[in-house]
């Protein structure tokens, strides 16, 4: 019986965990009735799963679904490919996935670029469903 070990690491690399870790210490992450509120409150909702997932789980009525292989380019005020509503670096977002792990590192990227509002949906779209929050099918 083998046991597999796990490749040296290069020197310099991070494994996904601190990655993450570092993300979300940036972040001030919202739960779902906060979330919520931020959007009654002028927030722009940002869905960025797979449509997919969507399909399969639903959605959040109002919510902007810009797929995460795109979010920065239409997010990006300096970007020709941007949405209009991209058109300042104070826009407060709130990104959310399925589970709350690629939108913390979605907003932290948003940040990067000089949103300093963005943020994600801690549980992502389960925790607002969970919470009895509004969704479709």
């Amino acid at each position: 019986m083998s046991v597999q070990t796990d490749p040296p690491a290069p020197a310099g690399s991070r494994g996904i965990d601190e990655i993450l870790a570092d993300a979300r210490a940036r972040l001030t992450r919202l739960d779902a009735p906060a979330a919520a509120a931020a959007s009654r409150d002028g927030a722009v909702l940002i869905d960025i799963r797979p449509a997919a997932q969507r399909a399969t789980h639903g959605e959040i009525p109002g919510a902007l679904i810009i797929e995460r292989n795109v979010l920065e380019w239409r997010l990006d005020p300096r970007s020709d490919a941007r949405l209009p509503l991209a058109d300042r670096y104070d826009l407060p977002v709130v990104v959310f996935c399925q589970e709350g792990y690629t939108s913390s590192l979605a907003a932290a990227a948003l940040q990067d670029l000089g949103l300093h509002r963005a943020t994600d949906l801690t549980g992502g779209f389960a925790a607002w469903q969970s919470a009895g929050l509004p969704t479709t099918p």
